[in-house]
């Protein structure tokens, strides 16, 4: 269901959507992914299982070159198996409170995230609530972040970037009433 959605100073459309991120259809979906990248709970564990075993194995392969997993704040992709979308990102934000600066480190996973669907040619995108589960960031921050990195990126690289439309897929209403309320401050103050 959608919540909101706005025109950006880029010509993209940002959206904010109720419902799940592994039914949603993009290029590129996000997925909250532990550092291991051998899936988990939430939505790192729907998209695994909606995915299918060709995102486990791809994942797998990545490890070879990681042995101690993928750091907060880094993102890599795979194929998307059998979900909706060309491309699965996998995105590792910060554990609240523990690997910090948390507030940057999740500015960094989203970034990594844009970069990554910027370089493989996607035109649209589709982010859960990055860290806001299991990881325990507080949402009115969280969705804050989530919303002015998203921004702020797109208007510095707009022109060389082919992304048009960046979706927040969110699951919980607390997630649903934040982003709402951090989208309508930023377009207010935009």
């Amino acid at each position: 269901m959608l919540l909101a959605e706005t025109n950006t100073p880029w010509g993209a459309h940002l959206r904010l959507i109720s419902g799940d991120l592994a039914r949603h259809a993009a290029d590129a979906l996000v997925n909250a992914a532990n550092g291991s990248l051998l899936g988990g709970s939430g939505v790192d564990g729907a998209l695994h299982k909606a995915g299918g075993p060709e995102i486990l194995a791809a994942c797998r392969l990545l490890r070879t070159g990681l042995p101690h997993g993928l750091a907060a704040g880094k993102a890599l992709s795979t194929t998307a198996g059998d979900l909706s979308a060309r491309r699965l990102i996998h995105a590792v934000g910060p554990r609240y409170g523990i690997d910090e600066p948390s507030d940057r480190l999740l500015a960094e996973a989203y970034r990594a995230a844009l970069t990554i669907a910027c370089n493989e040619a996607c035109t649209s995108v589709a982010f859960p609530a990055i860290s806001m589960g299991a990881y325990a960031f507080p949402a009115t921050p969280a969705a804050q972040i989530a919303l002015n990195t998203v921004w702020n990126w797109q208007c510095r690289v707009h022109a060389a970037c082919p992304i048009r439309r960046v979706d927040f897929v969110l699951y919980t209403p607390e997630a649903s009433a934040a982003f709402a309320a951090a989208l309508k401050e930023l377009t207010h103050g935009a």
